[in-house]
C-alpha cells in the first residue's frame, strides 16, 4: 500500500508576501509540515510548486532522505483562481495515479504533527474512503438574522458541559486512490474525522495572525522539554565558534578566528561520552578544516532546515530531543533553541535567541562562550 503526501505551494501570496518561504520560528513556513511528513508513515512526500527557489532548496536540503521530491506545477494550476483540486488532479495524472493513498497537506498549517498525519492514514483502514482533521470548538454560533445556530441562549451551557462543534481546520486530508479518481476531490463518500488541538484552527492571513501563531509554536516547543541527561551537544559555527565577522582579502578569500580554549572544552566533554556535532548553514571549507583539527566527525555544512535534520539525527541515535544541548546565536537556530533539552546562547547573540534560550552565557562568541557552555553541561550532568 503506497502512501504519498502532497504539499501544494504557490509562489505568489496576496495577504503576506512570500508567505510559504518566510521564516516561522527561524524556518521557512512550509518546512514545518514537510518535516512532520518526513517522519510520518507516508512513503513519499511531493512538494508541488511553481517556485524554482523552493525546488532548489528541497533538492539541496533533504539529500539525506529519498522520501522528499519537488515537482514543478503548471502555471495554470498556480493562479490565484485555481483550486487545490486543480493542482491535485494535475499532479495525480502526471504520475498516473501511482499510489494507493493520497494525503493532502497544507503548508499554512504549521501545527500539524506526524501523529495527525498517521491518524488520518489509519482511518482508511477502518472502512472509510477519506479522512480529514478537525477542531472541536466551543464557540456559540449565530446567523446573520440574529438566530443562534448551535445552542439555546435561554439555557446557556457551561463550557465544560457544551459539546461544541467540529470545524474543518484544513490541515490534513487523506483519500483512497479509487475515491480520488471517482470524485476528483480530496473527500470521498465515507469520511472520518481526526481531532487536532484548537490552536490549529488559526489561519495565517495577516501579520497579526503570523505573530500569534509564531508565539504559540514557540511555547509549544518549550512545553515539550524534559529534564534528561545531555548526551549530545550541537553547535552552530558563525556567531558561536567565531565572533560572527569575516575578514576578506583583496582576492576575495576570507578568514575566521577561533578560540583555542573552546576546543579544549569540547575535548573534555567528549571524555565524558558526550557526542559533539556541528550544524551550520554555511558550506565553508575553513569550517571543515577547523572541525577536522578538533577531530569532530559529525559536521553538517550548508544546513538551512536545522530542526528537521536534528530530528533525523536523534531518531537514528534513538535518543530524545531532551538529551540534546544546543548552542546558537541567530534566528535560523531558533526552533532548535526552543526545542532541545538545554539551549544556550552567547552573550552577543541576537535578541530573539537570547529571549528564548534557557541560558544566556556571560561570554561572547569566539571569546569563551563554548568553553562556558561545556562547563555548564558538565555541571548539569552531575545530577545524573
Amino acid at each position: 500500500m503506497k502512501k504519498i503526501g502532497f504539499i501544494p505551494l504557490r509562489k505568489g501570496s496576496k495577504g503576506i508576501s512570500n508567505k510559504n518561504k518566510r521564516k516561522m520560528v527561524g524556518r521557512p513556513l512550509f518546512t514545518w509540515v514537510l518535516g512532520e511528513a518526513i517522519f510520518s508513515n507516508l512513503d513519499e512526500v511531493y512538494v508541488y510548486t511553481d517556485d524554482e527557489d523552493i525546488i532548489d532548496f528541497i533538492n539541496k536540503e533533504y539529500h539525506w532522505t529519498d522520501k522528499v521530491k519537488a515537482l514543478k506545477r503548471s502555471d495554470i494550476s498556480a493562479t490565484d483562481t485555481a483550486s487545490t483540486e486543480t493542482a491535485m488532479n494535475e499532479f495525480c495524472e502526471s504520475i498516473d495515479y501511482n499510489f494507493d493513498t493520497f494525503c493532502l497537506l497544507q503548508a499554512t498549517s504549521p501545527f500539524t504533527r506526524k501523529d495527525d498525519i498517521n491518524n488520518c492514514l489509519a482511518k482508511l483502514n477502518d472502512g472509510y474512503d477519506s479522512a480529514l482533521t478537525v477542531v472541536n470548538t466551543h464557540r456559540f454560533l449565530w446567523n446573520e438574522d440574529g438566530k443562534p445556530i448551535n445552542y439555546n441562549p435561554l439555557e446557556r451551557p457551561r463550557r465544560q458541559d457544551f459539546e461544541g462543534l467540529l470545524i474543518e481546520n484544513g490541515a490534513v486530508y487523506t483519500v483512497t486512490k479509487e475515491a480520488l479518481k471517482t470524485h476528483k476531490n480530496r473527500i470521498g463518500e465515507k469520511t472520518a474525522v481526526v481531532k487536532m488541538p484548537e490552536d490549529s484552527l488559526l489561519e495565517i492571513d495577516s501579520e497579526s495572525d503570523w505573530i500569534a501563531i509564531e508565539s504559540l509554536l514557540i511555547e509549544r516547543q518549550k512545553r515539550e522539554k524534559e529534564s534528561k541527561k545531555i548526551t549530545h551537544l550541537v553547535l552552530d559555527v558563525d556567531g558561536v565558534f567565531t565572533d560572527g565577522t569575516i575578514t576578506y582579502t583583496k582576492d576575495g578569500e576570507h578568514t575566521k578566528s577561533f578560540d583555542m580554549r573552546d576546543g579544549m572544552g569540547l575535548e573534555i566533554l567528549r571524555q565524558f561520552g558526550i557526542q559533539v556535532m556541528i550544524m551550520t548553514s554555511e558550506n565553508s571549507q575553513l569550517v571543515a578544516k577547523r572541525m577536522e583539527k578538533l577531530k569532530l566527525k559529525h559536521v553538517f555544512l550548508g544546513v538551512k532546515d536545522k530542526y528537521t535534520l536534528l530530528k533525523s539525527i536523534i531518531n537514528d541515535a534513538d535518543i530524545s530531543i531532551s538529551n540534546v544541548a544546543y548552542v546558537g546565536d541567530d534566528v535560523n537556530d531558533l526552533t532548535n533553541i526552543c526545542s532541545v533539552g538545554w539551549s544556550l546562547a552567547p552573550n552577543n547573540a541576537t535578541d530573539i535567541v537570547k529571549a528564548n534560550a534557557d541560558v544566556v552565557l556571560s561570554k561572547n562568541s569566539g571569546a569563551g562562550a563554548i568553553r562556558e557552555a561545556c562547563q555548564f553541561i558538565s555541571n548539569y550532568n552531575k545530577r545524573f
